[in-house]
């Protein structure tokens, strides 16, 4: 019998088509309403869905832009973030978070995880600041708010949050964007509110810094061909805006199902003995968080082995990150090694996201605790 036959149910780590059925025609129907009006720009449907994110995260202002990339990237020109500057962040993250530092001539500062929910510590932070800090940028990684306790409310270096991972999150029962100046979002299609492809949005309480991103996105222009600053091209289409509007009011029922998918794995690796032998860890949630697993991420002895196998049986997985950021080439010259984070480190040779989406039902979950303990003879 070959590997392939262990397991005859597929599970995809991530499967878009899954729950198109949901909103496919209502989809279809704004994305005919967008091009039957010609307006692919900016205009009403970007409009109607920044009111309403806006609306749904109890913030003044959300300003939709070209990707969560640039949704950070915005927001660090918006802070006029440039040479000499500093920005404190974490070396386990997606490139993005501190290539967005590099690309301003700034330096990122990095600083080291909790290895159990994954995200920097306000120890860890408060020892980074100094005199050169410009802003933090805390990534809420795979779903989970960063709780910095009282460094969101001391008035110190300005906060962006890195929410691209953590829309409909809540940490003390405020959504992301409540903690600092602003958050950037990120609507990639992997994501929990993902649109048709590439786009994002910065969301902020401050009425002066959102009119600032609004100028920024448009080449730092106010009024048309009328410019004050150098921006760039950060809009978000129309189309994805229609798209968006419509899978909007279906993410906390998403999110939903994905806490109870967490939850029953929780319950079935707590049951398999594969935790009690040191071969699984679930992620852990900190208290007055309130996750919503854009990914189920676990740590694994013998990560790698484990992944192929899981392949092997039609279960899919994906390494969310396998190199940590302070030791990727294009930093060398901020001059660190391995070892200088070693709880990043350790968690790049150890994490493995599970499949983990809304339409997975108990007996998949159940599939992939059974291979994983195949796997490890448990």
């Amino acid at each position: 019998m070959t590997q392939n036959t262990k397991n005859s149910v597929k599970i995809p780590q991530l499967d878009l088509k899954a729950g198109l059925g949901e909103y496919r025609e209502a989809v279809l129907a704004a994305i005919t309403r967008v091009v039957d009006s010609q307006e692919f720009i900016l205009g009403p449907e970007v409009d109607r869905f920044e009111a309403r994110l806006a609306e749904y995260m109890g913030l003044g202002h959300a300003i939709g832009v070209s990707s969560g990339t640039d949704a950070l990237l915005v927001a660090l020109m918006a802070l006029d973030v440039g040479p000499g500057d500093e920005v404190v962040t974490s070396p386990f993250s997606f490139f993005a978070t501190a290539g967005v530092v590099a690309r301003l001539h700034a330096k990122p500062v990095f600083v080291d995880i909790d290895p159990g929910t994954f995200n920097v510590t306000p120890a860890g932070v408060r020892a980074a600041v100094g005199a050169n800090t410009k802003a933090v940028i805390p990534v809420h990684l795979f779903g989970q708010m960063t709780d910095l306790g009282s460094l969101y409310m001391e008035g110190g270096p300005a906060i962006i949050e890195d929410a691209a991972q953590s829309l409909g999150a809540r940490l003390h029962g405020e959504m992301t964007g409540h903690y600092g100046l602003c958050a950037a979002l990120s609507f990639f299609p992997s994501k929990n509110l993902g649109c048709f492809g590439d786009g994002g949005a910065v969301v902020t309480r401050d009425p002066a810094f959102a009119e600032r991103i609004r100028m920024l996105r448009v080449h730092g222009s106010k009024p048309k061909y009328f410019h004050h600053v150098v921006g760039g091209n950060f809009r978000l289409d129309a189309l994805q805006a229609a798209v968006l509007a419509v899978k909007l009011p279906l993410l906390d029922g998403w999110a939903a199902a994905r806490r109870r998918n967490a939850g029953r794995y929780d319950e079935l690796l707590q049951q398999s003995g594969l935790v009690e032998r040191g071969l699984v860890t679930p992620p852990a949630v900190a208290p007055g968080a309130e996750h919503v697993y854009n990914q189920y991420v676990v740590r694994a002895a013998r990560r790698d082995e484990l992944a192929a196998d899981l392949a092997a049986r039609g279960i899919g997985t994906a390494v969310y990150y396998p190199r940590p950021l302070h030791l990727q080439p294009c930093f060398a010259d901020l001059g660190h090694g391995p070892g200088d984070f070693p709880h990043a480190e350790r968690a790049c040779a150890e994490v493995l996201a599970l499949p983990i989406g809304p339409e997975l039902h108990a007996h998949q979950l159940e599939a992939v605790v059974d291979a994983m303990r195949a796997f490890h003879r448990v």
